[in-house]
């Protein structure tokens, strides 16, 4: 694969010209840069990206161009200076843990990349010091190199997830409610994946800026299995283009199960989701090397599981002949090539922790989050997305689609692989399953993520997205972890269209407060968004006269109003 630019986020205006400003006039009033302030985000805002190439995101290659007049060593040394403070809080000394500390608490990991060097320089200086290593501006100066962009981003809270370990104390109750599951039954028609424990329950997750997180049994290597549909799919249009692919599969979920000998009018298999579509896009794929995560992240082959499904395959053996007898295939493709190649895809195994690089890939449009190199197009990644909304979850695509709105794919593995577009991606697992062949405690677990549904929709504008939340019996006022509502996210964002929805039609209440103090209306003010702060002021008045004790029952309006309200 070519190894592309890498994005790292930012404002159109330039973050990194605001931090050489500020660097800037510290250093030529001859004090301490100040501590940046902690400023208010959106919880589900989106950045814009400064790009780089990989080596000078990982602190390689030529260094950034200082500026004219020889000002170039003062500059980068006070834009060190002000993150150190940053990380110290003001202090001149601290313990290397701290800053360790403080850098997961971003949701880097040491492990990650685009860190390499820092890390190493780092360790070395650990070896080279007997007692307990204390870090100070030499050393902090040493070590960050190149990853003064990447570093100050995250301690500036400019990520795709600003609070993340506020983030995470709510995704880590999601996963303890959905631990309690008990139902459902391993998958014993292949032999190999019946030998699993049922208490088995893992999930990890990475954000399109690189932030991880798990929880659970998460370095259990697993196979994909109907989760490498989506992979094969993208791989397949990345390489041959929308067109040359979909002469061979359809697009439409086939309302069948997943394992039917059943093409469409066209003689060609539903979509990519089904076996006998993905049997059919393992004949087009070139067998070469594709890697969809970094060489840290494992990805390994069972044997015994490829072995289980040549020996149990009768079903496919018999999709195979089917799709051979009706001349689906591409011309010159072998169908027991294509069947084989198709085992053992579906054997290639991951951990929670690898898979959800994967699907934050996918989030991402086709560049690896924590890497920068794209492995994708923008085309493939769209068309899987798709696809994963409409037919991605068996034969529970729909309801999936309508409750949790999310772009999924399910395996017989106890796999589940979520993408939250331009988010984050997310791997589930856990063995038992439910009576379609979807994982309990992964469908659990991806139905309690509707407060991110609602964020998103509201940042985004995607009223129609509200609409189907609200006849679904969602709850739009409900918080995300910053206790932010839609409405403050809509008004923050100027969208009108979403505002009059959950004012004028939704009755939500626009008197709540988030953890700063602010009710949607000041936000509406800070980004000076006029149309939407009229509609707040007259809607507070109106709100205020309904939810009054004095005014009686009969005239006050439902929460929802009618369903021909929200429509």
């Amino acid at each position: 694969m070519n190894s592309l630019k890498t994005l790292v986020r930012t404002t159109s205006v330039g973050v990194f010209e605001l931090f050489a400003k500020d660097a800037l006039k510290s250093t030529v009033r001859g004090r301490r840069p100040g501590v940046w302030s902690q400023k208010r985000r959106f919880s589900h805002g989106s950045s814009a990206g400064i790009h780089l190439s990989t080596d000078r995101a990982a602190g390689g290659g030529e260094p950034l161009p200082a500026p004219c007049g020889g000002r170039g060593e003062g500059l980068f040394s006070g834009l060190e200076d002000l993150l150190f403070y940053t990380i110290t809080e003001g202090e001149e000394r601290v313990p290397i843990s701290h800053f360790i500390a403080a850098l997961k608490s971003t949701g880097l990991l040491t492990s990650d990349p685009r860190l390499r060097d820092c890390m190493e320089k780092l360790r070395q200086a650990v070896r080279e010091c007997t007692g307990e290593v204390m870090m100070d501006r030499e050393l902090f100066r040493k070590f960050v190199g190149g990853n003064i962009v990447l570093l100050s981003l995250a301690f500036r809270k400019k990520f795709i997830i600003p609070e993340f370990e506020e983030f995470v104390a709510i995704i880590n109750q999601i996963y303890n409610r959905a631990k309690e599951e008990d139902d459902g039954q391993v998958a014993d028609y292949i032999p190999h994946l019946a030998k699993f424990s049922p208490s088995l329950w893992g999930m990890s997750l990475c954000t399109v800026d690189g932030q991880r997180h798990s929880a659970g049994d998460t370095k259990v290597p697993f196979c994909l299995q109907s989760c490498v549909k989506p992979l094969e799919y993208a791989i397949a249009v990345h390489e041959q283009g929308t067109e040359h692919v979909h002469r061979f599969v359809g697009k439409e979920p086939s309302g069948l199960k997943f394992n039917m000998l059943s093409l469409d009018e066209d003689d060609k298999p539903h979509n990519p989701m089904v076996n006998a579509g993905a049997i059919v896009i393992s004949s087009l794929i070139k067998v070469n090397r594709h890697s969809l995560t970094p060489s840290m992240e494992y990805v390994g082959f069972s044997n015994a599981t490829f072995q289980s499904e040549k020996e149990t395959g009768d079903r496919n053996f018999a999709i195979g002949y089917y799709l051979k007898e009706k001349k689906c295939f591409p011309c010159g493709a072998d169908m027991i090539d294509a069947l084989d190649f198709y085992f053992q895809l579906c054997s290639i195994e991951v951990t929670c922790e690898s898979g959800s690089v994967m699907a934050a890939t996918l989030a991402n449009g086709g560049i690896c989050p924590i890497t920068g190199e794209r492995v994708l197009t923008a085309e493939a990644v769209r068309n899987t997305l798709s696809l994963m909304h409409s037919c991605g979850m068996y034969d529970y695509s729909g309801q999936f689609a309508f409750h949790v709105g999310l772009p999924a794919k399910s395996g017989v593995s106890g796999a589940v692989l979520l993408v939250v577009p331009n988010v984050m991606g997310v791997m589930c697992w856990s063995p038992p399953l439910d009576k379609v062949g979807n994982s309990v405690r992964g469908i659990r677990f991806c139905q309690n993520k509707s407060v991110v549904n609602v964020m998103f929709a509201a940042h985004s504008g995607d009223v129609s997205a509200l609409r189907r939340f609200a006849l679904s019996s969602m709850d739009l006022e409900q918080k995300d972890y910053d206790c932010r509502t839609a409405l403050h996210v809509a008004a923050a964002e100027g969208h009108v269209d979403v505002v009059q929805f959950l004012t004028q039609t939704c009755k939500v209440n626009p008197f709540v407060k988030d953890r700063w103090g602010n009710i949607p209306l000041d936000d509406a003010i800070q980004f000076a968004h006029t149309k939407v702060v009229k509609i707040l002021q007259e809607y507070q008045q109106t709100y205020s006269v309904q939810s009054s004790p004095d005014v009686p029952d009969h005239i006050k309006q439902s929460k929802l109003g009618s369903v021909e309200g929200i429509m």
